[in-house]
């Protein structure tokens, strides 16, 4: 699969790129033709934040961030995103004046939960949903619902990258749009022309990686 990578520069950033692997794979709700590995992006520091500061560019000073709840591993970023919001003047109503980076666990029926211990960071607080990539927007969808939930309120969407502008009324800033990657593909799990023409599935993917059948 890697020798056939491929690379994919963000518009706003070319310190950033996409590594794509063309194929047949398929995500929990969808099958794709790209595989777009985000390792580097995700683990990498210097990577990392030049990801948190082209995100942060979406966000205006009338904005309040509490909390950012980070998914598919994209805490690195997480960190770096809360440094940039701040210097960039974004308010929290924090006591302490500084935001919180959290993640979720799931449960043994997989469902997305937050222990007592970081509840208190989401009751009540204006939450920033950071995620890896939006194909179909149920991960996502279920993420919000999970959030409000516990009591949260939704303050935005961030994505490295997205092929939706919108997700139940709140708006995702991305990097990479479906655009930027030619050729991108994403197609519901009855309808793939790759499973209808007998080509075998690859791998298995989602925002913390793949595994190979």
């Amino acid at each position: 699969m890697e020798s056939r990578e491929v690379k994919f520069y963000a518009p706003m950033n070319n310190k950033i790129a996409l590594k794509v692997i063309p194929g047949h794979f398929a995500t929990s709700y969808s099958h794709i033709n790209y595989y777009i590995d985000m390792t580097s992006i995700k683990t990498r520091q210097n990577e990392a934040a030049e990801v948190a500061k082209t995100l942060a560019q979406n966000f205006n000073n009338d904005v309040i961030i509490d909390t950012i709840v980070c998914m598919d591993g994209c805490e690195v970023i997480g960190g770096f995103l809360a440094w940039e919001l701040s210097n960039a003047g974004i308010l929290s109503m924090n006591d302490h004046k500084t935001i919180y980076i959290i993640s979720p666990e799931y449960n043994s029926n997989g469902q997305m939960i937050f222990r007592e211990n970081n509840q208190p960071a989401i009751l009540g607080k204006h939450i920033l949903l950071l995620v890896a990539s939006v194909t179909t927007g149920s991960t996502v969808s279920k993420s919000l619902e999970c959030i409000q939930y516990y009591g949260g309120r939704i303050q935005g969407i961030a994505a490295i990258f997205s092929v939706i502008d919108k997700i139940d009324g709140v708006r995702i800033d991305t990097i990479f749009k479906e655009k930027d990657i030619p050729g991108y593909k994403n197609y519901n799990i009855t309808d793939c022309p790759f499973c209808k023409s007998g080509q075998k599935v690859e791998a298995i993917v989602n925002g913390y990686g793949y595994v190979k059948l």
